[in-house]
């Protein structure tokens, strides 16, 4: 037994200080704490108050996969922050959450995020008649099917890691849509240059040309960049469905079009018209003298300019040494005269 006769600060003193002490604790307030024990339904958590607080097991973690226990979310004696979520009860304990303190976090990045303009990837983790559910963060966010590429929403993509960017992002309504579609044109835009051979699927018809999807991308294929003749019936030349080799001849990589062209890879003015499937297997070769073809010519142009740019410094010697004779004639007088008599 220990002897505390001595002691001049005894067990009732300490229970009177322990009583008299007062906890300003208000909802919403954040507090350190350590959960000490796992209950049914949740978990008990010491914050330093006079009763333990309880943390719910809905309100352990933003992300809760089906069937998951507290124990799964919170570890024992790990101090944490908690958010206060209600007044004490008539036993002075206070209900407590990590999910809300998560929430709010993951709403600060995903709007950092959405400011940076930044591809991300996110998990589907559902699917329904309209796209996916995702989670970023661990917040739920919508992919509308029309922005999913190169497969359905179907259950089949549950569980795959998507690269993604931002639609909407809505704190107020808790409103988060994405898409796949606009991060991948975005990665393949930023891989394709003016010159680049492509392959792509006739998605549609119109009557000024065809769209071929390329990836996740729609480019133009316009009627008088398809052949060096002359087209009547573009329904001839293409069908929906079929495989077609391309040059790229512009893009607009901040709306991520493409404008194409076959004519540039054809082996002679026509062969579209008479035999497209030539026109593919040669279109790197094909490619390769059109570049050349486009280099000659340009450094045909920057030759004609040098002589051009000579030739007037030539001119311009001439002029300077007849000024300094008293009989030069003025080289201007014709057009002063001229403009004298539109003036008169």
């Amino acid at each position: 037994m220990v002897d505390t006769s001595e002691v001049e600060f005894s067990y009732e003193d300490f229970d009177a200080a322990v009583q008299a002490t007062s906890y300003a604790f208000n909802r919403n307030d954040i507090v350190k704490g350590t959960v000490v024990q796992y209950e049914q339904g949740g978990g008990i958590v010491d914050i330093g108050a006079k009763a333990s607080a309880f943390l719910p097991t809905n309100e352990a973690s933003l992300i809760q996969e089906q069937g998951m226990g507290i124990e799964n979310m919170i570890e024992l004696d790990t101090e944490l922050d908690f958010q206060i979520i209600s007044d004490e009860d008539e036993n002075g304990q206070l209900l407590v959450s990590v999910r809300r303190i998560q929430y709010r976090e993951a709403w600060e990045k995903v709007v950092a995020q959405q400011a940076a303009d930044d591809v991300f990837e996110a998990k589907v983790v559902a699917v329904n008649r309209g796209g996916a559910i995702c989670l970023v963060e661990g917040l739920r966010a919508f992919l509308p099917g029309s922005h999913l590429t190169g497969q359905l929403p179907t259950e089949d993509i549950i569980g795959q890691t998507l690269p993604l960017k931002f639609l909407e992002v809505n704190q107020e309504a808790n409103k988060l849509v994405v898409s796949n579609r606009k991060a991948v044109v975005e990665q393949q835009m930023s891989d394709l240059s003016r010159g680049d051979i492509i392959q792509g699927l006739v998605k549609a018809l119109k009557p000024y040309g065809a769209f071929v999807e390329v990836g996740g991308m729609s480019g133009l294929l316009h009627i008088s960049q398809i052949s060096y003749d002359r087209i009547d019936d573009l329904e001839k030349v293409f069908q929906p469905g079929d495989q077609v080799k391309c040059m790229i001849i512009d893009h607009d990589k901040v709306n991520g079009r493409i404008a194409l062209s076959t004519k540039t890879l054809e082996p002679e003015p026509g062969d579209m018209l008479k035999d497209s499937a030539r026109v593919f297997e040669l279109a790197e070769e094909t490619a390769a003298k059109y570049h050349e073809r486009m280099e000659a010519e340009r450094r045909a142009r920057e030759e004609a300019a040098k002589d051009i740019v000579s030739g007037l410094g030539d001119s311009l010697d001439d002029l300077s040494s007849d000024s300094s004779s008293d009989e030069a004639a003025d080289p201007l007088a014709d057009v002063s005269d001229s403009l004298d008599s539109l003036l008169s």
